[in-house]
Formats: structure tokens, sequence, C-alpha cells
């Protein structure tokens, strides 16, 4: 039920732990605050962070004639989502499936959640190169895509899995929006100056290399950490910082 959509962005990156889920969240919240209806659509089926990031773990989901309600964020109803999570009772319970059972949990996913009129529907994507990836881009033949956000860490480690991500996007015919480099540096909470604690430039590099948009850096921000379990956006709660330039550089070049 995606045709109520009008426009859909992937969040993807060959590594795991490099912070697909915060930066999906963020970049939802921040269109948000833009005025706009935002949906955001978890499919990472083993690793479900965004019920937790915006401190929903609580709520349920049910069915209706139309499909799976997703959960409102508010009374404005501005922001959807949707998870894994919210059918697990517990968040330490495990999803054990093999490939089939999650390849058919995905299709019910894009297929089968009520969407009301949405401007922006962000879906934050498990890592690698795997069957979700490929169901996602089945399930979304007859759908446009707007494109797909990178997420990189500076190292070395990160940035060789992530090079394996561009060549699946070029494959696949998905269009890349750019790279974000996340975890660039930590700013200390006292003086807010930024050390980079790991290397540096990583993800602008890549984006050169590969020929697509460098989208900025997110550096490690405690005051970020104040922001896991709500609803707030980095623009309005820490306008002042480099993380929210670097969000409100990228809301803008979505809406470009």
């Amino acid at each position: 039920m995606l045709d109520k959509v009008k426009h859909i962005i992937l969040v993807l990156s060959g590594k795991g732990g490099v912070g697909k889920s915060t930066v999906s969240t963020q970049t939802a919240l921040a269109l948000r605050e833009n005025g706009l209806k935002v949906g955001l659509l978890d499919i990472d089926l083993c690793g479900p962070s965004v019920p937790y990031l915006l401190g929903l773990e609580q709520c349920e989901i049910y069915q209706c004639e139309e499909g799976w309600v997703p959960i409102y964020t508010d009374a404005s109803k501005t922001l959807a989502v949707m998870s894994i999570g919210f059918l697990l009772k517990n968040r330490n319970d495990p999803i054990i499936w093999r490939g089939p059972k999650k390849t058919m949990m995905i299709k019910t996913f894009l297929n089968d959640v009520k969407w009301d009129d949405l401007d922006y529907l962000i879906i934050d994507t498990p890592p690698g190169t795997s069957d979700e990836h490929i169901t996602v881009m089945e399930c979304m033949r007859d759908v446009h895509c707007d494109g797909a956000i990178i997420v990189t860490t500076p190292q070395c480690v990160a940035l060789d899995d992530v090079r394996k991500e561009l060549t699946f996007c070029k494959k696949t015919g998905i269009r890349i929006l750019g790279i974000l480099e996340n975890m660039s540096g930590f700013v200390c909470p006292s003086c807010s100056n930024c050390t980079n604690i790991f290397s540096s430039n990583g993800g602008a590099e890549l984006a050169k290399l590969a020929g697509v948009p460098h989208l900025g850096t997110v550096p490690i921000d405690p005051r970020m950490g104040v922001l896991t379990g709500t609803t707030s956006s980095v623009l309005k709660e820490i306008p002042e910082s480099n993380t929210a330039a670097t969000f409100k550089n990228l809301i803008q070049k979505i809406i470009a």
C-alpha cells in the first residue's frame, strides 16, 4: 500500500553497527520538523532498533480491513512507524527465521501496511546485500524509489563493506543519494572540541572515488544519547551542533 506515498528513501550500509537506525530516525524526525508527513519502516528483522530509539517499545500494532495500522507518535499523525519490534513481547526475544519467512514478512510490511498520505517514507534496512534487500527491490519494481542514503563510519573495515553496498545499488538500479559518514570524531561535552578517535574523511574519500555526493559527517555527540527513547529531533533540541547542521543540510538535499 505505497500508492499514497510520494517519496521513498532507503537507508543502506554494507556494514552493521554504523548507525543506520539513528540516521533513519533522525532523518524522519527532521523531515517532520520541516512540516512534512513522514513514515518510518524498520525492516531490520534481526535487530529492530527503531521502537527503542523512539520510545515506542510498549506500543502494539493491529490489523484493520485495509491492512496493518502503523504506530503514530502523537495525535498530529505526522510520523507513522512500523517495525517487527512491535510484534515482539520482549526486546530480548530473537527472530530465528529462515530466508523464506523473512521474505514473507518484508513483503507484508511493504504491501500490507495502511500508510495514510505521506510525503516521505524512510526505510531502515538491515546491513549487507542479502535476501532482505533483494526482496525490497522486487516489491518496489512498480513503485518509484527516490534513492538510497549510504551510511558508513570512517574506519577502513567499514568502508570496504560499504563499497560492496555501492556495487549492489549500481547492479540493482538503486539511485545513490550520497554517502553519510557517521561516528566521525567525538565531541567533548565540556569544550565541544571534536577529536578523531577513529580515522577521518573516509566517507568523503569513498564518495569521491565512487562519484557520488558526500552528504556530510555526524560525530559521536553525548547529547544525541539524551534523545534516545524520545521523538525529539536533533534540529530542535541541539540546533547549534554539528550533527544538526549535517541533518539540516541532508534534508535540504532530499527535498531539493
